[in-house]
């Protein structure tokens, strides 16, 4: 094919995407993309944390990305990714097919949610409205219970999202304290690993744990979740009294991945190589949290880390 009829299609609008999306343009004046988004905006997740204290405010985290797409030459296709066919070489959307020369999947993953009561916990990286929830119930909290959690995927240990809600658990304990409140609201931190956060080395579990002792901060740690109620986290070792969980499940992959016909990971995520290519496929690669990647047992699903795999995704797409 000549160079100015091939199309890559990138999925998503989130990091990897967008950095797929300006590493191909940069390297490629010629090749055709085409982005695939429900909104033609990019929501800046990792400062989400900050909004139910005060210190962001919503919707100064969302960015319209048309002058990105002006600039870098991107044709937008408002759509939800429903699957795809003759393997990967059309994506199909809410709003149509749209066929390719190349794939890259950076839609993100989604969060496990099939614990009973799950409804009643509030999860933080839903996006900017669940971020608005939690900041209104905080606010409206006089007195009770904070229960702050978080878990994995079973069948991918690796698949979760730990460091955020230290990051809530510390920063609203402060925030408590500086409105003079944190005598009338107590913190309580629970998850089924007896060691949160090994994946950042056992002396940080030792300083997070001794951090927690020191602030008051009751753990509940080694337990196996069973489910939630309006009033409480429910595990095997007991029941935890709250009056607002705030709760981060595991992630898997895409709702559509498993009728994609890839093959996919033990957790659900697309399977790929070092360099980001999906197993058994023939140009499509995916980036960010959408994927399943070699590597060490610390390797985080962050934003520069979807960024780094974006950039490995494009260059080797174009290759």
């Amino acid at each position: 094919m000549s160079a100015l009829s091939r199309h890559i299609v990138i999925l998503g609008a989130g990091f990897a995407a967008l950095t797929a999306a300006r590493t191909l343009r940069k390297a490629d004046r010629t090749v055709r993309i085409t982005l695939v988004a429900p909104r033609p905006e990019f929501h800046y997740l990792p400062s989400l944390i900050w909004v139910p204290t005060g210190l962001r405010e919503p919707d100064a985290l969302i960015h319209p990305l048309n002058r990105f797409f002006q600039r870098h030459d991107i044709t937008y296709h408002a759509g939800r990714v429903t699957g795809l066919a003759d393997g990967g070489r059309t994506v199909l959307t809410d709003t149509g097919e749209i066929p390719n020369d190349g794939l890259i999947i950076a839609t993100g993953g989604r969060f496990l949610k099939k614990l009973p009561g799950i409804e009643h916990a509030l999860t933080i990286c839903d996006g900017v409205d669940a971020a608005k929830t939690i900041r209104d119930r905080l606010h409206a909290l006089k007195t009770g219970r904070i229960a702050l959690g978080f878990a994995s995927n079973p069948q991918e240990p690796g698949a979760m999202r730990g460091g955020p809600m230290f990051e809530m658990l510390f920063g609203i304990d402060t925030w408590l304290r500086q409105q003079g409140r944190r005598d009338q609201v107590d913190v309580a931190f629970f998850c089924p690993s007896p060691r949160p956060g090994a994946r950042l080395g056992e002396q940080a579990v030792d300083s997070l744990l001794a951090e927690m002792k020191r602030r008051n901060i009751a753990p509940h740690l080694g337990h196996k979740m069973k489910a939630f109620t309006e009033t409480s986290v429910e595990t095997e070792g007991g029941t935890i009294p709250a009056d607002l969980i705030l709760f981060m499940p595991g992630l898997t992959g895409p709702d559509w991945a498993s009728t994609s016909g890839l093959p996919l990971s033990p957790g659900g995520f697309f399977q790929a190589d070092g360099g980001g290519k999906v197993a058994d496929s023939e140009r499509v690669y995916v980036a960010g949290d959408a994927g399943s990647y070699p590597g060490p047992d610390w390797l985080p699903k962050q934003a520069h880390i979807a960024d780094l795999q974006a950039e490995a995704a494009a260059n080797n797409l174009l290759a």
